[in-house]
Formats: structure tokens, C-alpha cells, sequence
């Protein structure tokens, strides 16, 4: 393991194997578990439901692999955040750090953490006026192991996600050999939900794709960054595609189309098949594992984010501190989980999934347009470079546009409070520039 520190105060401690696991655990979340019921009452048929899983799958590739190289040449903590800075001006990075700490990061951790309260208090036989303390202390639980350094960080992490990647191969196992052995027709169309379309679960979707950013805000601690952050990206989401392709393929046979459809619960659904109520509880218990560790990269990797906006001025100069022994960003920490603990306090599932999604991948297509100013600026000088550019970027951003409008109009009022966060911070902007003599330049 790598010690070599970095100019921004960082030591370079994730190997190869954590690097893979973070972008495995920053994807691999509740959505998997949770909304593929939604995705299943927006298609028409099982073939409709895998292909929206692979081709947001390949999508999200198509954009981990414009990030790789992105990570390859600027491998430094902020991600997203440095790179819109540097492309567009201080203005697009602020309003990326303010959107990813008022709705993005935060929004996701808490939604993510509510699934996991929702499952905890069902395997204990909680009421559910627990799942919102739940949630809360699930966030304050994952902040305070970080503040401890990222190698006890990292090492958790990596249990979790071994543990969540059990829990889908025991998934997937059962239900393709198990409750689903002799299946039929699981491809076929379903009547019951003729001509519903195709675009209205792409959304769901999307949202169990999100966070293949993450490893990228922590590039200033990883080894050999030029060549681990391409192969982790490439590994972890070739992983992950695999994963729910696979998954959902065993909702599928044990559940049938209409039935997953109609399920909220249907990994425990599909375990209760097989091993009746243990089954089912076993599952929500690695539901939970899987949920509490996406909310550790998202808080993790987020505070980063802050940490830089605070060493540029952009952000209070507190948030820019190190520990001095554990080299993490502490108050960054607590300030985002803070915030996310708020959200779960105040408002619900659907809309922190709305916000969170709508915000994310806006913001990655933005993130991914700023390749094509370092190509012009620094050329192919790149120990990564994405292959099929410019073609692959531009198939990306074209994409995510086209989600960005459907999301409006599915859910105009959701989104239209995301987009109106992310002008805020416009104004708020200009106000901290000009109150405070230290701006970046």
C-alpha cells in the first residue's frame, strides 16, 4: 500500500482491488433491489426490462469510460468538480459543489439510507416510525468510521461490498436454479402493460447506476492513479452490468413480468421462494449491508469534493482542513452527512430519488463535455484515452439529454425544484465573491 502523499495534502492509499470495490460499491446500492418494480410497470415485457437495464448499463460505460480518462489527467481529490472548474470557469465548479451537497451526494445518501432503515426495521420487526432515526444513525454511523482515516474507511467499505456481491450471487443463484428452475417465457410480452413505452424507466434505472463518479473524487488517494483509475472504472462496471443483467433475469423467472411488476420487495420475494421467511429476512439483511455501503462512498467521496471547494476559496476555509494524522477532511464529512441527515428528516423517498437522479446525471454529461476542452487544450497527451472519441462523449451527453427531458415531463415538479437548487446557487455565488477577498481566480 502506497503512502506517497499528494500536493493536496492526500496520501495515496487505495490500491487496485479497494479502487475496483469503491466504484462496485458506488453503484451497487438499494436501486437494485428496490426499483426494479418500477422499471417492470414501465416496459411491456421482460425483453423490454433487460434491455433498459443493459443499455443504461452501457451507457453508464460509455461515460466511466470518458471519466477514466478525465481521472488520468487531472488524478487529484474533486473530480467532477476540477474538472468543471478548470473547462468552464469557477462559477460551473461552485454550482456543481453546491448541487452535489444541497441534492446530488446528500439526496442519494439519504435516500439510499432510508431503504436501508426500511429493511432494518423489517428484519427486527421495528415499527416504522423507526425507519427515519434508522436512517439518520445509518448516516452517522458510516460518517464517524470515516473520520478514522481512509484505510479503516476502505477496509469496511471492501466488507461491504464482498458481502453485498454474496448476497447478489446467492440472488441470482436461487432464483435462476432454484425458485425459477423451469421457467418459461420470461422475454415475452406482457398484455397487462401493452404499449406503456420504453423511455418512463429509464429513469429508476438510471438511478441504480448512479455514482460511477465516485471514484474520482478520491483520485488523490489512489496509487498509481493513471493506470488503476481506467482498469478499476472499466472492472467495476463491466461487474456491475453483469450483476443486473443477471438479477434481473432471476426476478424474471421466479416472478414473471407481471409479478415483479407488482412486487416491492422482490429480491426477498424471490428468497422467500426458496427458503420461505429465513430467506426473505436473510436477503433484507444483505439489502441493508448493500444500502450502508453506498452510503459510505457517497459521503466519502463527496466530502472530498467540499474539501477542494474549501482550498479554493469556494467554500468555507474550515471545510478545507486535513486531519493531521488521518489526512481525511473531517468537517467536510460532517457538514455533507449532516445535510444528508437532514433530508431524511424532511422529505420522502420519491422526491430525494428525483432530485438525486435528475441532478447526477446532468452533471455527469457536463462533467463528460469537458473532455473535448482538455483535448483541445492538452491533445492526446493522455495515459488513458477514451476510445471512439469524439463519438462515445458526444453518444453520452446526446443520451442524458434525452433523460433530462423525459424526467421533466414525467415529474415536472421534482426536477423543476432541482433545477431551480442548481440556479441558485448563481446568486449565492456572486455573493460569496464578492464578501469574501479570497475567491478562486
Amino acid at each position: 500500500m502506497s503512502d506517497i502523499s499528494t500536493s493536496g495534502g492526500y496520501v495515496r492509499r487505495l490500491r487496485p482491488w479497494d479502487a475496483a470495490l469503491i466504484v462496485v460499491g458506488g453503484l451497487i446500492g438499494g436501486g437494485i433491489f428496490l426499483n426494479p418494480y418500477i422499471a417492470a410497470g414501465r416496459t411491456e415485457s421482460g425483453l423490454a426490462l433487460l434491455l433498459v437495464w443493459v443499455g443504461a448499463g452501457v451507457l453508464t460505460l460509455i461515460g466511466a469510460l470518458c471519466y477514466a480518462e478525465l481521472g488520468a489527467r487531472r488524478p487529484h481529490a474533486g473530480g467532477s468538480y476540477v474538472y468543471l472548474r478548470e473547462a468552464f470557469g469557477p462559477l460551473a465548479g461552485f454550482l456543481f459543489g453546491w448541487t452535489m451537497l444541497l441534492v446530488i451526494y446528500s439526496g442519494s445518501s439519504a435516500a439510499v439510507a432510508t431503504i436501508f432503515a426500511s429493511y432494518a426495521a423489517a428484519v427486527f420487526g421495528l415499527p416504522t416510525s423507526m425507519i427515519t432515526p434508522l436512517a439518520a444513525g445509518a448516516l452517522a454511523f458510516v460518517a464517524l468510521i470515516n473520520l478514522f482515516g481512509l484505510k479503516l474507511g476502505a477496509q469496511v467499505h471492501n466488507l461491504f461490498t464482498v458481502l453485498k456481491l454474496l448476497a447478489v450471487a446467492a440472488l441470482v443463484v436461487c432464483g435462476l436454479f432454484l425458485a425459477g428452475a423451469g421457467s418459461k417465457d420470461v422475454l415475452a410480452p406482457d398484455p397487462a402493460f401493452a404499449g406503456v413505452g420504453f423511455m418512463g424507466a429509464a429513469l429508476p434505472v438510471l438511478f441504480a447506476y448512479s455514482g460511477f463518479t465516485y471514484l474520482n473524487n478520491l483520485a488523490g488517494e489512489v496509487a498509481e492513479p493513471q493506470r488503476t483509475l481506467p482498469r478499476a472504472l472499466f472492472i467495476g462496471m463491466v461487474l456491475v452490468i453483469t450483476a443486473y443483467a443477471l438479477v434481473n433475469l432471476a426476478y424474471l423467472a421466479v416472478l414473471g413480468h407481471d409479478g415483479l411488476a407488482a412486487s416491492h420487495t422482490p429480491a426477498a420475494d424471490v428468497m422467500q421462494r426458496v427458503f420461505g421467511s429465513m430467506g426473505a429476512k436473510v436477503m433484507a439483511i444483505g439489502i441493508a449491508i448493500s444500502t450502508l455501503g453506498f452510503c459510505n462512498i457517497t459521503l466519502v467521496s463527496g466530502a472530498r469534493v467540499l474539501q477542494v471547494m474549501g482550498d479554493d476559496g469556494l467554500f468555507f476555509r474550515s471545510v478545507a482542513r486535513l486531519h493531521p494524522v488521518h489526512r481525511t477532511p473531517n468537517v467536510a464529512l460532517l457538514l455533507l452527512s449532516g445535510w444528508a441527515i437532514v433530508l431524511v428528516l424532511s422529505g420522502s423517498y420519491g422526491q430525494l430519488l428525483d432530485y438525486a437522479t435528475f441532478g447526477d446525471w446532468l452533471a455527469c454529461a457536463v462533467g463528460v463535455a469537458t473532455l473535448f476542452w482538455y483535448r483541445r487544450r492538452e491533445g492526446n497527451q493522455a495515459s488513458f484515452r477514451v476510445p471512439g472519441y469524439p463519438v462515445l462523449p458526444l453518444i453520452f451527453i446526446g443520451t442524458v439529454g434525452l433523460v433530462v427531458v423525459q424526467s421533466l415531463q414525467n415529474s415536472p415538479e421534482n426536477t423543476g425544484i432541482g433545477l431551480l437548487i442548481m440556479a441558485a446557487g448563481i446568486p449565492v455565488y456572486l455573493v460569496w465573491r464578492r464578501l469574501f477577498s479570497r475567491a478562486a481566480s
